[in-house]
């Protein structure tokens, strides 16, 4: 199993495997039969609040770490996170799809950091 992380406006490729949103609201222009979706874990996603916080961030450079603490600390009492694990481990390869245009300070890293350091292998 491996599990890795991608742009739901990128191309779904066959190799992607299973694929699942981690977003809590559905990306702007994409349609379900464009997303080719297997699931879509939005409470896996930051809780509003803390999404709205990190959004509305002035620096958001500066305020990433303590943003992904906060997530993470979301994560470990996640019933949707715990899910996302049993699905990691179902399946030969899990692509996390994700709206956010920073591809390097966004949710879905913060989460991929967090199934790996919980025993999913990452890619």
């Amino acid at each position: 199993m491996v599990v890795v992380i991608k742009r739901v406006y990128d191309a779904p490729e066959a190799s992607d495997g299973y694929r699942v949103l981690v977003d809590r609201l559905w990306p702007r222009g994409i349609s379900k039969e464009r997303a080719e979706l297997d699931e879509w874990a939005k409470d896996a996603a930051p809780s509003p609040e803390l999404r709205a916080e990190w959004h509305h961030a002035a620096d958001r450079a500066g305020t990433f770490d303590g943003f992904a603490a906060r997530y993470r600390a979301e994560l470990d009492g996640s019933a949707a996170a715990a899910a996302l694990l049993e699905v990691a481990g179902t399946h030969e390869r899990v692509t996390l799809v994700y709206g956010a245009r920073d591809e390097t300070q966004n949710h879905a890293r913060v989460l991929l950091e967090w199934l790996a350091a919980h025993g999913a292998e990452t890619g």
